[in-house]
C-alpha cells in the first residue's frame, strides 16, 4: 500500500501520490528546512541558514537575513528571538536583558500576553471616482492621489512565528515545485507543554500540518543512525553538544543497533552563541578604539551611536566566525562607518580567538563532565561526539573536549564532516533528522495497527522512559591459565548496558572445539568501569633541559614533575546467568586447531526474561543445539 492508502500502478503514479514532507529546524536565531537527506533547501536569496527575524519598513515586510540587516537602522521595527518567548506569559519573560530589537510589550487587549508594537505604513485607500455631474472642465481633472498613512500594529509572538514559518514553507514549495503536505519541527528539550502547544498552534495557523514536534537530540539520533556513513559500531555512546545562540543543550545517548536511549540531558543558558559573539564584538570594539582613539562601548551599548555600531559588528562577525571555523588562518571583520564616519577593518587569528572564548569552552567542558557523572559514566566511555549549531563548529571547542575523551573518539572534525553540507554538518543535522522522521511518519499506513505505530513514533517524550539494561551481558569461553583481568576466559559482549528493551542480538563465532567435539560457554552480566592511574612521565636523560641546575634542591625538582593520568576500561564479573554445552559435527582443522562455526541468539524481553539459543552453522544449514531461559537479568 502507498502512503495514501492506494495501490501504486507504477513508478510515475507512486511519485505523484507520494506526500511531500519536510523537516524544519526552528531555532531561536536561525532556521533551516530540508527534504530527506538532501542539502537544506535555499530560499529566494540562496540562503540555507535563514535568520529567524522579521522586519517592517514602510510598506515592506522583510523576512530572514534581509530582516536581520534592518537591526542597524530600523531595530525598533525588527523582531528577533521570538521562538524562546513562544508559549510564555508576559510576566514570565526576564526584563533585565539588553534589547537590540523591537522590545516585548504587554498586549493592550490580552492579559499577560507578550507582543510587539511596530510602525507600519497602511496602504492608501482606493480613491472614489470623481462626479461627472459638474462642469466638463472639472470632470476632466485628475483624481487626487492618496498616500499611505503611518500607523502601528501589535503582533503576538504566535502571529510573528506564523508569519516566519509560512515564509519558510513557501520558499520550500517554490524550490520543490509542489505543495508541502506535512512537516516535523525540532524543539529543544527544555520546551514545556505550553511552549510545545503554542508552537504547534502557530504552525497550524501558518497552514502547516505538523506530523511531530521532535526533540533536538532525537533529530540528531535519527540522522546519525540512518544517514551517517561511518565505520562507527552500531553500539556506541554518543554525546550531543548543541551550542545554540541562546542556550547550551547537552545530551548523552546510548545508540544500540539504530535505537537511541537517553542517558541524560543538561541545559545551560549562560554558555551559548551570544556569549561567543559578545567576546568577539568586545575584541573588535577595543581594536577600533585603539586604532582611532574613538571610544566605543558595546555589550551593552550606552547611546544610540554605540548601539548602531554594535549592531553593525554583530552582523559583520557572522562572516568572521565562518572563516574561523573553516580556515586555520586569520579572519577579518570589516565595517563601513562604524562610528563617527570612521571605517574599521580588523583581524583575528584562531589562536587569539580561542584565547578570548576559552572561558566559554571550559564552561561547556565542565557541563559535559557534570552530565557524564550524573549518568554514572566516565568521559572515556564516550565513543562519538556530535556538534549542533554554527557556534559548535569551532576547532577550539573540539580540542577542549578532547582533553578528557579517548583518542579513538569520533567527532565531525576527525571524520571531516564539520563543514561542507555533509550529514555531520552541525548547521544542517537537525533539519535532516526532522526530514527523515517526516518520511517515516508519512510512509505509515492508516490501519488500526499502523496508527499504533504512528503514535509510538510521534510520542518522542516516551523515549526517555524506556527500560534499558543496566549492565552488559555476554559470553565467556573458559580458558585454562587465563590471565588476570580476562574474566577467566575470552569475553564476547552481546547486549551492552543501556540497551533499550525488548531487544534481540545474534552473534556469529568461529570457536575452538574440545576433543569430545563439544562447544561450551557461560553467560554473564559484567560490570564495566574505568581504571585511572597517575604515572610520572619518563625522563629524557639526553635532554640538557632536564639536567638539574647546580645547587638546586633535587626534592623540589621531583615535586614539580606533573603526573600523567592514564585511563583503561575494565570488566568485572557481576552475575552468572547460565551456561550451554552442545555437540558439533562439522569441524575445521587448521594449524593444529579444531574449530566450528556457531551462532548465539539473545532474546531479552521488557520483563527481564532472557532466552539464549545456540546452534551450529553447517554448510547444509543451521542446526539448533541448545537453549536456556533465565529470569531477571538487570
Amino acid at each position: 500500500m502507498a502512503a495514501n492508502g492506494t495501490i501504486p500502478n507504477g513508478t510515475a503514479e507512486t511519485a505523484k501520490t507520494q506526500p511531500t514532507v519536510v523537516g524544519i529546524n526552528f531555532g531561536n536565531s536561525y532556521a533551516s528546512i530540508a527534504e530527506g537527506l538532501s542539502e537544506c533547501i535555499a530560499n529566494e536569496d540562496g540562503e540555507r541558514q535563514i535568520a529567524c527575524a522579521i522586519s517592517f519598513h514602510g510598506e515592506e515586510l522583510y523576512i530572514g537575513n534581509q530582516a536581520k540587516h534592518q537591526l542597524v537602522k530600523n531595530a525598533h521595527n525588527t523582531i528577533i528571538g521570538f521562538r524562546n518567548i513562544l508559549g510564555k506569559k508576559f510576566s514570565e519573560i526576564p526584563k533585565d536583558k539588553a534589547v537590540v530589537s523591537a522590545p516585548v510589550i504587554q498586549h493592550p487587549d490580552i492579559p499577560d500576553e507578550p507582543a510587539y508594537r511596530v510602525q507600519v505604513l497602511n496602504p492608501a485607500p482606493t480613491p472614489l471616482p470623481r462626479s461627472t455631474t459638474g462642469t466638463p472642465a472639472a470632470s476632466n481633472l485628475p483624481t487626487p492621489r492618496s498616500e499611505p498613512t503611518p500607523g502601528e500594529t501589535v503582533l503576538t509572538v504566535s502571529e510573528v512565528t506564523s508569519i516566519f514559518l509560512r515564509s519558510l514553507v513557501k520558499s520550500a514549495e517554490d524550490f520543490l515545485g509542489k505543495k508541502v503536505t506535512g512537516a516535523v519541527l525540532s524543539v529543544p528539550a527544555w520546551f514545556d507543554e505550553a511552549q510545545r502547544a503554542a508552537l504547534e498552534k502557530a504552525a497550524s495557523d501558518a497552514d502547516i500540518h505538523v506530523l511531530q514536534l521532535l526533540e533536538d537530540a532525537g533529530a540528531v539520533a535519527v540522522t546519525t543512525a540512518v544517514g551517517q556513513d561511518t565505520d562507527l559500531p552500531v553500539d556506541r555512546t554518543q554525546l550531543v553538544v548543541d551550542v545554540g545562540q541562546s542556550s547550551l543543550e547537552l545530551s548523552l545517548l546510548s545508540m544500540r543497533h539504530g535505537l537511541a536511549y537517553s542517558l541524560g540531558t543538561i541545559t545551560d543558558f549562560s554558555a551559548n552563541g551570544d556569549s561567543i559573539d559578545e567576546k568577539l564584538i568586545k575584541f573588535f570594539a577595543k581594536e577600533f578604539t585603539k586604532k582611532t582613539k574613538t571610544p566605543l562601548t558595546v555589550c551593552p551599548a550606552t547611546d544610540n551611536q554605540d548601539k548602531r555600531a554594535e549592531a553593525k559588528l554583530r552582523l559583520a562577525i557572522e562572516h568572521t566566525k565562518r572563516t574561523l571555523s573553516a580556515s586555520p588562518g586569520a579572519a577579518t571583520c570589516s565595517v563601513e562607518s562604524l562610528k563617527d564616519g570612521l571605517d574599521f577593518t580588523g583581524s583575528i587569528n584562531r589562536l587569539r580567538f580561542d584565547m578570548e572564548v576559552r572561558p566559554i569552552y571550559n564552561q561547556i567542558y565542565d557541563k559535559v563532565k557534570e552530565l557524564v557523572e550524573s549518568a554514572k559514566l566516565d568521559l572515556y566511555d564516550i565513543d562519538e561526539v556530535v556538534y549542533v549549531g554554527g557556534s559548535a563548529s569551532f576547532p577550539g571547542l573540539d580540542e577542549t573536549l578532547a582533553q578528557g575523551l579517548s583518542e579513538s573518539v569520533v567527532t565531525p572534525f576527525t571524520a571531516g564532516t564539520v563543514i561542507g553540507g555533509g550529514v555531520g554538518d552541525p548547521t544542517t543535522i537537525l533539519a535532516r533528522g526532522c526530514a527523515l522522521q517526516a518520511q517515516v511518519l508519512s510512509s505509515i499506513g492508516h490501519s488500526e495497527e499502523d496508527e499504533e505505530v504512528r503514535k509510538a513514533f510521534q510520542n518522542d517524550s516516551e523515549w526517555t522512559k524506556a527500560k534499558a539494561t543496566s549492565k552488559s551481558i555476554g559470553l565467556i569461553f573458559p580458558e585454562e591459565n587465563a590471565g588476570e583481568g580476562s574474566l577467566g576466559g575470552q569475553w564476547v559482549p552481546v547486549i551492552l548496558k543501556e540497551t533499550p528493551l525488548p531487544c534481540r542480538r545474534i552473534v556469529g563465532l568461529q570457536v575452538e572445539v574440545s576433543e569430545a567435539a563439544k562447544v561450551g560457554f557461560e553467560v554473564w552480566e559484567v560490570k564495566e568501569g574505568v581504571k585511572i592511574e597517575k604515572v610520572k612521565p619518563p625522563k629524557d636523560e639526553d635532554d640538557p633541559e632536564e639536567e638539574k641546575q647546580e645547587g638546586g634542591n633535587p626534592d623540589e625538582d621531583d615535586e614539580e614533575e606533573e603526573e600523567i593520568e592514564t585511563k583503561e576500561k575494565t570488566l568485572e564479573k557481576e552475575s552468572f546467568l547460565t551456561s550451554l554445552l552442545f555437540d558439533v559435527e562439522e569441524i575445521e582443522k587448521k594449524d593444529g586447531r579444531s574449530t566450528a562455526r556457531i551462532e548465539v541468539q539473545f532474546l531479552l524481553g521488557a520483563d527481564g526474561k532472557l532466552d539464549v539459543t545456540a546452534w551450529e552453522v553447517k554448510k547444509s544449514g543451521k542446526q539448533q543445539k541448545a537453549t536456556a531461559t533465565v529470569s531477571g537479568p538487570s
